[in-house]
């Protein structure tokens, strides 16, 4: 199924989607990654230029994925946890009784 509207636009107010209480699963599973990318990035000191360069993600995608305004692939997700030696995906109770 193709999303028409992207993730922030979930939000009551789109520019606060990151601390939104958004009720779709998959926007709070996107809402998560650009959190957790985010706080990787700053704790790295890790510009968006930086951090395309270090996964081969393109620095537009990057900045789209922390502002809501995409659904990233699975690919660009990898990509950019393995460049960033972090976990990216949300954590759930199935995840945690499958370590």
């Amino acid at each position: 199924m193709k999303r028409r509207r992207p993730p922030r636009e979930l939000a009551r107010d789109p520019e606060t989607w990151t601390e939104a209480d958004l009720s779709d699963p998959a926007a709070r599973a996107v809402q998560h990654i650009a959190r957790t990318l985010a706080s990787a990035m700053s704790g790295r000191g890790l510009s968006l230029r930086g951090l395309a360069e270090t996964s081969g993600v393109n620095r537009q995608a990057i900045a789209d994925l922390l502002a809501g305004r995409s659904w990233p692939d699975v690919a660009t997700v990898a990509r950019l946890g393995a460049a960033l030696g972090t976990p990216l995906w949300p954590r759930t109770a199935r995840n945690e009784r499958n370590r």
